[in-house]
């Protein structure tokens, strides 16, 4: 009876943010502004981009305009919250704003992982069956593609969020993080928390192991194909066409492998947060550069989409 008194008390919790030290709440405000709008201009340019772009009308940047679409989501789910806090020089968030900010956090996170295997799947397929791309990867094969991921990612942050948010929240309020996510609430709760770690870790394994196969596989055919090419020029411009991609995975993976397979022994709040910060706030800004800096055919739409807009102001 008294610990459901005391959850029914908790209409807000209190977030620690990045930092404690008051002078360099100005510094980060200026700094995480100006990533925010990074992020903004280079996934919202991205997503119009291979929208309006009639080259750019392909699989492949159909999906990288849904990473895009992820990327801007769950940043901005963490993003402007974050700012308003460094403003006001605290971090208070309501009850519900919490389980609303988790939810559609997990959502848009379990569907880039997805989204980044279905990315791996069309490069597989470009590569080495070049002659039946465009019929294998379908409209429909790739609507499906990216409409199963954001189904399977909404029901499971929907189970997650629920189970979680019956706990009672007793022995504090204070969440260690700059965000509401899964392991600082649990920290704090004071009811059995042995289900919904389960089902966490459940979900955790499958969602990281199940898209990280898919993508190890892509890449391994695509290596033994690229490897049986006779023609140098050949080879290099098949590494030119998924290296984007590897370097997306690589960074995205990396950082999640690092923080959710730590010992628990060694599993600190702290370097989680550092951890946090790169692929909440970081990745989202780098994804949009390494998939058009490097990339010819984003570059010849920039410049064609520039040029008509001047052609336009004249």
């Amino acid at each position: 009876m008294e610990s459901q008194n005391l959850r029914s008390e908790v209409t807000e919790f209190i977030l620690t943010g990045i930092t404690n030290s008051p002078e360099l709440q100005g510094l980060l405000f200026v700094v995480f502004f100006l990533n925010y709008m990074a992020i903004v201009v280079g996934n919202l340019g991205l997503i119009i981009l291979t929208r309006v772009d009639s080259h750019l009308q392909t699989p492949m940047y159909f999906f990288l305009r849904h990473l895009a679409f992820v990327d801007l989501g769950y940043s901005t789910t963490i993003g402007p919250k974050m700012l308003v806090g460094l403003i006001e020089g605290k971090h208070i968030i309501s009850y519900n704003g919490c389980a609303i900010q988790l939810f559609f956090y997990a959502m848009f996170i379990i569907s880039e992982l997805f989204i980044l295997s279905a990315m791996a799947y069309d490069r597989y397929v470009a590569i080495c069956n070049p002659l039946y791309y465009m019929v294998i990867m379908s409209d429909m094969v790739c609507w499906l593609l990216v409409s199963m991921p954001y189904l399977y990612s909404t029901m499971v942050s929907l189970v997650v969020t629920i189970k979680l948010f019956k706990l009672s929240f007793c022995k504090s309020n204070i969440i260690r993080h700059f965000y509401c996510d899964g392991a600082p609430l649990l920290s704090i709760t004071c009811s059995d928390i042995s289900e919904i770690e389960f089902i966490i870790k459940i979900f955790a394994s499958f969602n990281l192991v199940s898209s990280l196969l898919i993508v190890l596989i892509s890449y391994m055919f695509i290596l033994v194909t690229i490897l049986r090419m006779n023609s140098s020029e050949g080879r290099q411009k098949a590494f030119s066409t998924f290296g984007s991609h590897l370097t997306g995975v690589v960074v995205f993976y990396g950082t999640l492998i690092f923080i959710y397979l730590q010992p628990q022994s060694s599993h600190s709040f702290d370097t989680d947060k550092i951890a946090s910060v790169f692929y909440t706030l970081v990745i989202p800004m780098l994804n949009p550069l390494i998939y058009s800096l490097r990339n010819k055919e984003v570059k010849g739409a920039l410049g064609r989409f520039f040029k008509k807009s001047c052609k336009l102001s004249l």
